[in-house]
């Protein structure tokens, strides 16, 4: 029997992935894959990350088709960054192109959001809230540090952003230090599992001006400990993860001040840490402020919330 479904794609800096869909809103079949990065390297040129992309759809889709048989109803696409005009990066070509494509040749509509939506919609597909109209949203990832305002809107999300890096975004302070570490890059889950082994946690800097924060003097303070060795890399990870929880917790504190906001939903790769996670849900439980975390699967990069996305818009139009 073939099942109607919504087509969700997106191809990130270090991930491609695809999922679909079914028209009651459940996730039936995904794949995705982390592109290659060469052991002691640092990060893709946008080139890299696009012919891999390119390499990785069909047989991504391959592999999530294995015993189903679907008919599209819709898709839903990464095309940018973030929801600006002026947003752009070669990498969602590929996954942009591999939608057109499949929307033109089922005769199905294509629905176009940015990165940053397609991680809220995970967010909120996973993590079933906030149950409010207007809410922060901490995105924390390798290419992305931003706190923003999400208010609803008929067809989604309106984005307005109120805090963000100066310097280096949260995932790049995590893959510096674990390069330096002799971690493999993208440096975040060996890092987590790294810093299970620590029996303490030593404070390093935090950087925070209201709603703004630097990372830059925090790494260089870590790196610095890291070249003196008189530290276990253990306590260099767990230390890592508190100086990332404690930024982001004064993020929201002063923003929450400022806004009146006592709602927060948490995306991306680095704050899908588990560690942060609890920490900051202790922390900010005290000041009366709700986390709404997504399963760590949909915090990273995945293609769930294009599909969500997709899935709303083909329902509402029948």
């Amino acid at each position: 029997m073939t099942e109607e479904v919504y087509l969700g794609v997106d191809t990130s800096c270090y991930t491609t992935s695809v999922l679909f869909m079914d028209r009651q809103g459940n996730g039936i079949a995904e794949a995705r894959r982390v592109l290659r990065v060469k052991p002691g390297g640092c990060g893709l040129q946008q080139s890299e990350m696009l012919y891999q992309h390119i390499r990785n759809l069909p047989e991504l889709l391959e592999e999530a088709l294995q015993s189903h048989s679907f008919s599209l109803r819709g898709i839903g696409v990464s095309a940018r960054p973030r929801p600006r005009t002026d947003s752009y990066m070669p990498a969602f070509l590929a996954g942009l192109g591999f939608a057109r494509s499949l929307a033109a040749l089922n005769r199905i509509p294509v629905w176009q959001i940015s990165h940053q939506e397609n991680h809220l919609e995970a967010a909120l597909w996973s993590a079933g809230g906030p149950d409010s109209d207007r809410f922060f949203f901490l995105h924390a990832s390798g290419g992305t540090t931003d706190l923003l305002i999400a208010e609803k809107t008929e067809k989604g999300y309106k984005l307005s952003e109120i805090g963000s890096s100066l310097d280096l975004h949260a995932g790049q302070f995590v893959d510096r230090v674990g390069v330096a570490l002799g971690l493999p890059f993208p440096a975040g889950p060996a890092l987590e599992k790294l810093a299970e082994e620590a029996d303490k946690v030593m404070e390093i800097p935090v950087s925070v001006h209201k709603t703004q924060v630097s990372f830059s003097g925090p790494c260089t303070a870590v790196i610095r400990r890291i070249k003196a060795g008189d530290v276990p890399p253990a306590v260099i990870a767990a230390s890592v993860q508190w100086g990332l929880a404690e930024t982001f917790l004064r993020m929201i504190r002063n923003a929450a001040a400022e806004h009146n906001v006592k709602q927060v939903i948490l995306a991306g790769g680095v704050s899908s840490n588990l560690w942060i996670r609890k920490h900051m849900e202790t922390k900010l439980a005290k000041r009366n402020i709700r986390i709404w975390v997504p399963e760590s699967r949909y915090s990273g990069d995945n293609a769930a919330g294009c599909a969500a996305y997709a899935y709303r818009q083909g329902e509402r139009h029948g």
